[in-house]
């Protein structure tokens, strides 16, 4: 591990947080503001639970905050925030009722389990994705906003047009709290067209 994740691993223990990955959302959140009191949020791929305990500070507990995971997530959460240990890749019915819609944001920080393959981690990252717009898609009010982690390969820019066809507004960013050589990316829609 090198230096400066041991400080971003550190820094993010001290202040509460299970991992590094708060410092992306932290981010992206003082950009955009994507994330109000009163919202409710779906976290998919929600472990180890950092974000769930963002977003879950900025709804306030009039909104709330919903997770799912195929690891259950561990840490203590305020009472506004619910998580399902379940397969984000079978959305059913069951699941679907269960975490319901009318979400304002979606976040997707999921990643494939990678195999050092550039080319194979980069496409099971799209599929992630596209299932992560398809339940955006569905679950969000007109008007709501996503955002979802991509491994940058040649789907990339399929994803990217994807978005831009859903949603109103469209940004591409990357968190200086994520590895310079990452592939990893954030694409951000505003503004969920209606029926879209």
């Amino acid at each position: 591990m090198k230096p400066w994740e041991d400080h971003y691993s550190r820094q993010a223990k001290k202040e509460g947080f299970p991992a590094r990955s708060i410092y992306k959302i932290q981010e992206i959140q003082r950009k955009y503001h994507l994330i109000r009191k009163g919202h409710r949020v779906l976290d998919l791929g929600c472990h180890p639970g950092s974000w769930l305990k963002f977003a879950a500070g900025l709804t306030g507990d009039r909104g709330h905050v919903i997770g799912i995971d195929l690891k259950p997530v561990s840490i203590k959460l305020p009472a506004h925030v619910r998580t399902y240990t379940g397969d984000v890749m079978r959305f059913d019915e069951d699941l679907a009722a269960s975490v319901g819609n009318g979400f304002n944001v979606v976040l997707s920080d999921m990643a494939p389990n990678t195999t050092g393959n550039r080319e194979t981690d980069a496409a099971r990252s799209f599929d992630l994705c596209m299932l992560a717009l398809s339940i955006a898609q569905t679950r969000l009010i007109p008007g709501g906003s996503f955002v979802c982690k991509i491994f940058q390969g040649e789907d990339f820019k399929n994803f990217s047009e994807s978005v831009k066809s859903g949603f109103y507004q469209f940004k591409v960013f990357k968190p200086s709290a994520s590895r310079k050589a990452s592939r990893e990316i954030f694409i951000i829609g505003f503004g969920k067209k209606t029926g879209g």
